[in-house]
Protein backbone atom coordinates (compact mmCIF):
# COMPACT_ATOMS: atom_id res chain seq x y z
CA UNK A 1 0.00 0.00 0.00
CA UNK A 2 1.12 3.49 -0.85
CA UNK A 3 1.55 6.22 1.74
CA UNK A 4 -1.01 8.14 -0.36
CA UNK A 5 -3.79 5.87 0.99
CA UNK A 6 -4.05 7.94 4.16
CA UNK A 7 -5.10 10.89 1.97
CA UNK A 8 -7.87 8.99 0.12
CA UNK A 9 -11.49 9.14 1.25
CA UNK A 10 -14.34 7.41 -0.61
CA UNK A 11 -17.95 8.37 0.06
CA UNK A 12 -21.39 7.99 -1.47
CA UNK A 13 -22.36 11.00 -3.57
CA UNK A 14 -25.23 13.31 -2.68
CA UNK A 15 -27.41 15.51 -4.88
CA UNK A 16 -24.99 18.37 -4.16
CA UNK A 17 -22.36 16.41 -6.12
CA UNK A 18 -24.29 16.47 -9.40
CA UNK A 19 -22.07 19.18 -11.03
CA UNK A 20 -18.97 17.19 -10.01
CA UNK A 21 -20.44 13.93 -11.32
CA UNK A 22 -21.20 15.60 -14.66
CA UNK A 23 -17.66 16.96 -14.82
CA UNK A 24 -16.27 13.47 -14.19
CA UNK A 25 -18.60 11.95 -16.84
CA UNK A 26 -17.37 14.50 -19.38
CA UNK A 27 -13.72 13.91 -18.44
CA UNK A 28 -14.20 10.15 -18.81
CA UNK A 29 -15.89 10.61 -22.19
CA UNK A 30 -13.00 12.81 -23.30
CA UNK A 31 -10.47 10.17 -22.21
CA UNK A 32 -12.42 7.46 -24.05
CA UNK A 33 -12.71 9.67 -27.17
CA UNK A 34 -16.52 9.60 -26.84
CA UNK A 35 -17.28 13.23 -25.92
CA UNK A 36 -19.68 13.56 -28.84
CA UNK A 37 -21.92 10.93 -27.21
CA UNK A 38 -22.50 12.74 -23.90
CA UNK A 39 -26.11 13.95 -23.67
CA UNK A 40 -26.18 14.08 -19.86
CA UNK A 41 -26.85 17.35 -18.09
CA UNK A 42 -27.20 18.30 -14.43
CA UNK A 43 -31.00 18.15 -14.48
CA UNK A 44 -31.14 14.66 -15.94
CA UNK A 45 -28.41 13.38 -13.60
CA UNK A 46 -30.16 14.87 -10.57
CA UNK A 47 -33.43 13.22 -11.58
CA UNK A 48 -32.02 9.78 -12.43
CA UNK A 49 -29.49 9.55 -9.60
CA UNK A 50 -31.31 11.32 -6.76
CA UNK A 51 -34.95 11.65 -7.88
CA UNK A 52 -38.02 9.58 -7.12
CA UNK A 53 -36.49 6.57 -8.88
CA UNK A 54 -32.74 6.51 -8.34
CA UNK A 55 -31.40 4.25 -11.07
CA UNK A 56 -27.76 4.29 -10.04
CA UNK A 57 -25.42 5.30 -7.24
CA UNK A 58 -22.12 7.10 -7.27
CA UNK A 59 -19.00 6.89 -5.15
CA UNK A 60 -16.76 9.95 -4.98
CA UNK A 61 -13.08 9.61 -4.17
CA UNK A 62 -11.29 12.54 -2.59
CA UNK A 63 -7.54 12.91 -2.37
CA UNK A 64 -6.29 15.34 0.26
CA UNK A 65 -9.84 16.68 0.52
CA UNK A 66 -10.23 17.41 -3.20
CA UNK A 67 -12.35 15.45 -5.73
CA UNK A 68 -10.15 12.87 -7.44
CA UNK A 69 -12.42 10.35 -9.14
CA UNK A 70 -15.73 8.56 -9.19
CA UNK A 71 -17.43 5.22 -9.70
CA UNK A 72 -21.02 5.08 -10.93
CA UNK A 73 -22.82 1.76 -10.46
CA UNK A 74 -26.19 0.04 -10.24
CA UNK A 75 -27.61 -3.33 -9.29
CA UNK A 76 -27.99 -6.13 -11.79
CA UNK A 77 -29.36 -9.61 -11.19
CA UNK A 78 -28.06 -13.11 -11.90
CA UNK A 79 -30.69 -15.78 -12.44
CA UNK A 80 -27.97 -18.43 -12.29
CA UNK A 81 -26.92 -17.27 -8.81
CA UNK A 82 -30.39 -16.04 -7.78
CA UNK A 83 -28.56 -13.06 -6.30
CA UNK A 84 -28.10 -9.41 -7.14
CA UNK A 85 -24.87 -8.12 -8.59
CA UNK A 86 -23.29 -4.74 -9.05
CA UNK A 87 -22.56 -3.38 -12.50
CA UNK A 88 -19.89 -0.69 -12.64
CA UNK A 89 -20.88 1.73 -15.40
CA UNK A 90 -18.07 4.28 -14.99
CA UNK A 91 -14.77 4.43 -13.17
CA UNK A 92 -12.58 7.49 -13.58
CA UNK A 93 -9.62 9.00 -11.77
CA UNK A 94 -8.15 12.35 -12.77
CA UNK A 95 -5.10 11.64 -14.95
CA UNK A 96 -2.72 13.62 -12.74
CA UNK A 97 -3.74 11.53 -9.72
CA UNK A 98 -3.50 8.06 -11.24
CA UNK A 99 -1.11 5.59 -9.65
CA UNK A 100 -1.87 6.78 -6.10
CA UNK A 101 -4.37 4.06 -5.19
CA UNK A 102 -7.53 6.06 -5.87
CA UNK A 103 -8.97 3.65 -8.44
CA UNK A 104 -8.20 0.72 -6.15
CA UNK A 105 -9.89 2.53 -3.24
CA UNK A 106 -13.02 3.06 -5.36
CA UNK A 107 -13.13 -0.59 -6.46
CA UNK A 108 -12.40 -1.78 -2.92
CA UNK A 109 -15.34 0.23 -1.57
CA UNK A 110 -17.54 -1.06 -4.39
CA UNK A 111 -16.53 -4.66 -3.57
CA UNK A 112 -17.32 -3.98 0.10
CA UNK A 113 -20.79 -2.73 -0.89
CA UNK A 114 -21.30 -5.84 -3.03
CA UNK A 115 -20.41 -8.09 -0.11
CA UNK A 116 -22.54 -6.05 2.36
CA UNK A 117 -25.53 -6.23 -0.01
CA UNK A 118 -25.23 -9.97 -0.64
CA UNK A 119 -24.20 -9.62 -4.27
CA UNK A 120 -22.76 -12.56 -6.16
CA UNK A 121 -20.66 -10.56 -8.62
CA UNK A 122 -19.18 -7.22 -9.59
CA UNK A 123 -18.95 -6.65 -13.35
CA UNK A 124 -17.96 -4.00 -15.87
CA UNK A 125 -16.75 -3.47 -19.41
CA UNK A 126 -13.47 -1.96 -20.56
CA UNK A 127 -12.53 -0.66 -23.98
CA UNK A 128 -10.21 -3.10 -25.78
CA UNK A 129 -7.58 -0.41 -26.40
CA UNK A 130 -7.40 0.71 -22.75
CA UNK A 131 -4.41 -1.44 -21.76
CA UNK A 132 -3.61 0.52 -18.56
CA UNK A 133 -7.13 -0.19 -17.27
CA UNK A 134 -6.97 -3.84 -18.36
CA UNK A 135 -3.65 -4.29 -16.55
CA UNK A 136 -5.06 -2.58 -13.45
CA UNK A 137 -8.19 -4.76 -13.37
CA UNK A 138 -6.17 -7.94 -13.84
CA UNK A 139 -3.85 -6.90 -10.98
CA UNK A 140 -6.95 -6.94 -8.74
CA UNK A 141 -7.87 -10.46 -9.82
CA UNK A 142 -10.56 -9.56 -12.38
CA UNK A 143 -10.89 -11.89 -15.34
CA UNK A 144 -12.07 -11.00 -18.85
CA UNK A 145 -15.06 -12.88 -20.25
CA UNK A 146 -13.91 -13.16 -23.84
CA UNK A 147 -16.64 -15.58 -24.87
CA UNK A 148 -19.38 -12.93 -24.51
CA UNK A 149 -20.37 -10.34 -27.12
CA UNK A 150 -21.89 -7.11 -25.89
CA UNK A 151 -25.03 -5.87 -27.69
CA UNK A 152 -26.79 -2.52 -27.46
CA UNK A 153 -30.01 -1.00 -28.78
CA UNK A 154 -30.10 2.80 -28.88
CA UNK A 155 -31.60 5.65 -30.83
CA UNK A 156 -34.01 4.86 -33.63
CA UNK A 157 -33.53 1.08 -33.33
CA UNK A 158 -34.58 1.20 -29.67
CA UNK A 159 -37.52 3.49 -30.45
CA UNK A 160 -38.68 1.28 -33.33
CA UNK A 161 -38.57 -1.90 -31.26
CA UNK A 162 -40.20 -0.17 -28.29
CA UNK A 163 -43.14 0.96 -30.41
CA UNK A 164 -44.08 -2.57 -31.55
Amino acid sequence: MSADNEYIHVRLATADDVPLILAFVKALADYEKLSDQVAADESRLRDTLFGKHAYAETLIAEFKGEPAGFALFFHSYSTFLARPGIYLEDLFVKPELRGRGIGKALLTRLAQLAVERGCGRLEWFVLNWNQPAIDFYRSLGAEPLDEWTFYRLTGEALQRLGRR
